[in-house]
């Protein structure tokens, strides 16, 4: 049962995962462990375990990733395309979450995130503040999985983000707030212009503002650009995106450098992205596929990309970095 002591404000959480429970347990640790828990957290997910899911002292809907009913609150809502395949599928399932939210204020998170101690009372200040806003926060990497030792740490609400500090880095190829002092300003918020930026690992905005996007597009499929998308169709509505210092720790798993592994979505949704914007996204890993004539691209390119040739088990061997914190 939640503690009678615990502030709980109107806000839905929403994530969705297949197969990554243990990272699911350790975000749902975190949420409970909060300086405020939200007032709902929506997992759109087949395979947790009710009755773990039952331990965590929040209010926990799970919905399966074809479960339609999720429109009765919103049945006009415009962000989930009925006709379409129903299989696992993130931006179809965040848009799933968010039609069964029960707030207009909406934070999601990839189900590798640890939230730190006031990631969501912070972020929900923000967004009350700029309502009509695009709300991203800042992410910190670990270095390695937690242990189970850490896991059972961090559900008690004992392990401190000292520790997960110590653990994680800063992602150098993406825009980070200097490090915090203990005198900083706990709060800091600065609008951007470059909504390239954006990524839909932990972000918050209002249901109306999502809605009015349109949710995430589901002509994109598996892996790539679906976040971009997102944000470019913020920016074409005038919606502002502002970066927040408000921290989540990625959980550690192993990557692919170029990600070899998701060459033909990759490509799928480069083209998809270019037909809508007239520009190319993924470029760092569409010039690492060229420069393996695995596809013909180049910058300027105008016509669609196509798949030369498929990468061997070699290269993909070659390309998996299991320790890397972020790719």
């Amino acid at each position: 049962m939640t503690s009678i002591h615990t502030t709980i404000i109107p806000i839905s959480v929403i994530t969705t995962c297949y197969g990554r429970n243990g990272h699911l347990y350790n975000l749902l640790s975190s949420l409970s462990q909060g300086s405020v828990r939200p007032s709902e957290v929506i997992i759109v997910n087949d395979d947790a375990d009710p009755e773990r899911l039952a331990q965590y002292p929040l209010n926990i809907v799970q919905i399966a990733t074809t479960d339609w009913d999720a429109l009765a609150q919103n049945p006009e809502s415009s962000t989930i395309n009925k006709t379409s395949d129903t299989g696992f599928d993130i931006g179809r399932n965040r848009n799933l979450g968010a039609a069964r939210a029960s707030h207009d204020g909406l934070i999601f998170l990839d189900v590798d995130c640890i939230v730190a101690s006031t990631f969501i009372e912070q972020l929900h200040n923000k967004l009350r503040i700029y309502p009509n806003a695009l709300l991203m926060g800042q992410p910190r990497y670990l270095t390695r999985p937690l242990t189970n030792d850490e896991s059972l740490q961090l559900q008690r609400g004992q392990l401190l983000s000292t520790n997960l500090d110590k653990l994680s880095v800063y992602n150098p190829y993406r825009y980070n707030f200097a490090a915090p002092e203990l005198d900083s300003d706990a709060t800091a918020i600065e609008q951007t212009q470059d909504y390239g930026a954006f990524w839909s690992l932990c972000f918050a905005i209002s249901y109306k503002q999502f809605e009015a996007i349109g949710g995430f597009d589901t002509d994109y499929l598996g892996y790539g650009a679906e976040d971009t998308d997102f944000s470019f169709s913020a920016r074409a509505l005038g919606v502002d995106f502002y970066l927040t210092n408000d921290l989540i720790y990625h959980q550690q798993h192993s990557v692919y450098r170029p990600p070899l592994n998701h060459l033909s979505s990759i490509v799928i949704n480069a083209n998809i992205f270019y037909d809508k914007w007239q520009q190319w996204p993924m470029g760092g890993w569409l010039a690492a596929f060229a420069e393996m004539d695995l596809i013909n691209w180049h910058t300027e390119q105008q016509t669609a990309i196509s798949v030369s040739r498929k990468p061997s088990k070699l290269e993909i061997n070659a390309a998996h970095y299991p320790d890397a914190p972020y790719v």
